[in-house]
């Protein structure tokens, strides 16, 4: 029947309107703000950074590779590498960054950054609330004001962060089987050194340009009578 799809949307559209003045569960407005709306986990509004530890500057997981500010297509992100390393939250020598920026008035919450990171170390948070005076100043974000705990990661998307943190717990464990195996290559090369320097050498063999002597038989030199 030629517009059947549009009679059975306009009937839906009108049990709504009017089971919505008889039922609680078919009302769709919310009393902003004084009521709020459950936040799903797949919300996603504005990026920030992830970290480890008690301390976010240590803790920060991100390394300044800069992939996120190369592929956000509005150009929000602003990083500058450091000329150093520093121990990061496990005592590793990192590159960090000195200034990592998100202008959250051009962000368009696309999540790019979010994919092609490599490190894990940044994530889309669910925090909508950031209307402010200041047009320009208060909306350009520093990476103090980006850091967030990973335990604030697992409290907003805790499906997500309990797969990554799997995944980086497996990285984890092959890196460090990695350089175990690593070790002990080492260690038995070096153990091996000193026993191959002190065994016998052997002796040299016979070159044509110098041959062995062979034994001289004596000769009977009486004549037979």
């Amino acid at each position: 029947m030629l517009g059947e799809g549009i009679l059975k949307g306009l009937g839906e559209t009108a049990r709504n309107f009017a089971g919505s003045f008889v039922s609680a569960e078919r009302l769709t407005t919310v009393q902003y703000p004084e009521e709020r709306a459950p936040v799903i986990e797949d919300t996603r509004d504005f990026p920030f950074l992830v970290y480890d530890g008690s301390d976010w500057e240590a803790g920060l997981r991100c390394v300044a590779c800069q992939i996120c500010e190369k592929e956000c297509p509005p150009k929000c992100i602003y990083i500058v590498k450091s000329t150093d390393k520093k121990p990061d939250y496990v005592g590793k020598p990192q590159i960090y960054p000195t200034r990592f920026d998100i202008d959250i008035s051009v962000c368009m919450s696309c999540q790019i950054c979010v994919e092609v990171c490599p490190f894990e170390a940044i994530k889309m948070d669910t925090q909508f609330e950031l209307s402010t005076t200041d047009r320009f100043g208060g909306l350009l974000y520093d990476r103090k004001e980006l850091a967030r705990s990973n335990e604030y990661y697992h409290s907003i998307h805790p499906t997500e962060a309990a797969e990554v943190d799997a995944r980086l717990a497996e990285e984890k464990a092959k890196a460090e089987a990695k350089a175990k195996a690593a070790a002990a290559a080492a260690a038995a090369k070096a153990a091996a050194g000193p026993a191959a320097t002190a065994a016998p050498v052997a002796a040299k063999p016979a070159t044509p340009d110098a041959p062995a002597t062979a034994a001289v038989k004596p000769v009977d030199m009486e004549t037979k009578g």
